[in-house]
């Protein structure tokens, strides 16, 4: 079933839940353009929709809060340049689109572990947090990648322990837990890592390595 862009807004428009609305500003999410639609009832518009890039680039444009998470579900990552992600990354203005984007279609890209690790060292606190989402998401996802894809993110990871954006941090702390949870080798590694980012003299840096610590310490049956 394919639709237009002008239909699906106005199905959010029918759709519109003004309690949605006040939780997504709860939770630090622009709703100047926004409609409150849920995740569930986007992932199943989506369903319904299927893939389709031609129409998830109309949606992304139309700048429209939901229309481009559901652009997020229905895109087809074959069909992305580097230029595009590029382009909708700069365009990151809120942690759910951010995620949502990075876990279902930027880490399924063929240059997806280097803007992991360039989008790291950029400024922008959305591109930033992009980074190391996608460190996560590859963690979870790229069941095939070996250690060495992994190895070099940590260094990354120690270097930006201190950044007290708190949508960093919290990505920051997501990385290190979900790489780390991949294996008996990966998490070794990630607790020396968290134990150096602990001696750092920054509340964010011991936030970072205590949070990630105890949820280890919850794994550690599992490899040993």
């Amino acid at each position: 079933m394919t639709k237009t862009v002008e239909e699906i807004i106005q199905i959010f428009k029918k759709q519109k839940n003004e309690h949605n609305l006040a939780g997504m500003v709860r939770f630090g999410i622009k709703t100047d353009k926004a409609y409150g639609i849920s995740i569930p009832e986007l992932r199943q518009l989506a369903k319904n929709i299927g893939k389709n890039q031609q129409l998830a680039d109309k949606l992304w444009e139309s700048g429209i809060h939901e229309a481009r998470l559901l652009a997020c579900f229905i895109a087809r990552p074959a069909e992305i340049s580097q230029v595009q992600t590029e382009a909708w990354v700069k365009d990151f203005d809120s942690w759910d689109i951010c995620d949502q984007c990075c876990s279902n279609v930027f880490d399924k890209t063929p240059w997806a572990y280097d803007k992991a690790d360039e989008w790291s060292r950029r400024e922008e606190e959305f591109v930033k947090r992009a980074g190391f989402v996608m460190m996560a998401a590859l963690s979870v996802h790229d069941k095939k990648a070996s250690d060495s894809k992994f190895l070099p993110f940590f260094e990354r990871i120690k270097q930006e322990a201190e950044d007290e954006r708190n949508f960093v941090r919290k990505a920051v702390n997501w990385a290190l837990r979900q790489i780390g949870k991949r294996n008996v080798v990966l998490y070794d590694e990630a607790i020396r890592v968290a134990k150096e980012i602990q001696k750092i003299n920054s509340k964010t840096a011991k936030w970072i390595a205590g949070d990630a610590l105890r949820e280890f310490r919850k794994k550690e049956a599992k490899f040993k």
